[in-house]
């Protein structure tokens, strides 16, 4: 694996599933909402067709949405979409197909919509990781087409990834639920590199990384977290002071590049935890820390939990 290619090693240590819930074929007048998702769910919405606007029901904020559009809802926000019309949606009937996902359809005259929905898993308690760094909203545009953005880009890509969808989609085939499922995962890991790829990258994580400047950074912690990384160190690889580099680091992430590493080696060390043989001495080791006691106490302000709390919920299966 490439040191530069951030988004392999992050995706190393969180484990992100995925699957298609619903494909909706609606007319115009339609409205669907979604309440709060669970912690460790990320809801996503594909626009293969027509247009919806999404509103956050506290806020009334609305935002169109056009054919080819991705929505991931990292923080798993209650959402609304609908038509933008006013009008009172036209009643529904879903049926369900063997490959798991449903149907929902109207007999709505108006405008069509074509819309998948599904949600990504993300492995407990690497949730937080996802909240903490990703924007509340992300959306991102699958479009083919030829030139600088052209077969090669992850918007291109994303078309292609959506069309397969939609055609697996369209009927109940042999192996579809898991064809379903593994291109919904694959659509997680391009939408963050087409997001990260895009011009003014979405706050957080994803505008780290599409930096040119700070980029260096992040791949070089994402490839080693375990290193004992200075911030001049860090600084260096980017070019910079160590004062620039962390101006710049905390405006486009909102903390410091010790507190992206510390929440990395976190991650790493629940995952070493839930292994039955390793100890917490060896896993505050593992992860770069040659005091137990800090490693423990780091443990609990990151996770609100301890490490041995933490590894009996993991083998229970949590």
């Amino acid at each position: 694996m490439s040191e530069v290619d951030w988004l392999s090693h992050l995706l190393q240590i969180v484990t992100v599933t995925g699957q298609l819930e619903v494909r909706c074929a609606y007319g115009a007048p339609w409205r669907v909402a979604w309440s709060q998702a669970a912690a460790n769910e990320i809801p996503y919405h594909v626009i293969v067709k027509g247009r919806a606007i999404m509103e956050d029901p506290e806020t009334r904020t609305p935002r169109e949405l056009v054919s080819g559009d991705i929505v991931l809802l990292p923080h798993g926000a209650a959402h609304v979409l609908h038509d933008g019309s006013g009008q009172a949606p036209i009643r529904t009937r879903q049926h369900r197909g063997a490959a798991g996902w449903m149907l929902s359809e109207n007999d709505g005259e108006g405008e069509r919509l074509d819309l998948m929905c599904g949600r990504f898993f993300i492995a407990p308690p690497h949730d937080r990781l996802i909240r903490n760094y990703m924007p509340a909203n992300l959306v991102t545009r699958a479009m083919s087409g030829h030139g600088e953005n052209g077969v090669g880009s992850a918007s291109s890509q994303l078309a292609s990834l959506v069309n397969l969808m939609r055609m697996e989609s369209s009927g109940d085939r042999a192996g579809g639920r898991a064809m379903l499922n593994a291109l919904s995962s694959a659509l997680f890991t391009l939408v963050l590199r087409a997001a990260s790829e895009a011009e003014g990258a979405p706050e957080g994580l994803l505008a780290l990384a599409g930096h040119p400047r700070l980029a260096p950074a992040i791949a070089a912690m994402f490839a080693d977290p375990t290193r004992s990384w200075k911030l001049p160190d860090l600084a260096d690889l980017c070019g910079m002071s160590r004062a620039t580099f962390m101006r710049h680091f905390q405006d486009r992430l909102g903390c410091s590049a010790l507190d992206l590493l510390t929440d990395l080696r976190m991650s790493l060390a629940a995952n070493e935890l839930k292994k039955p043989a390793i100890s917490t001495e060896a896993v505050a080791e593992a992860v770069g820390y040659q005091s137990v006691s800090a490693f423990r106490r780091v443990f609990a302000e990151r996770m609100g939990m301890t490490p041995g709390e933490w590894r009996r919920l993991a083998h229970k299966g949590v």
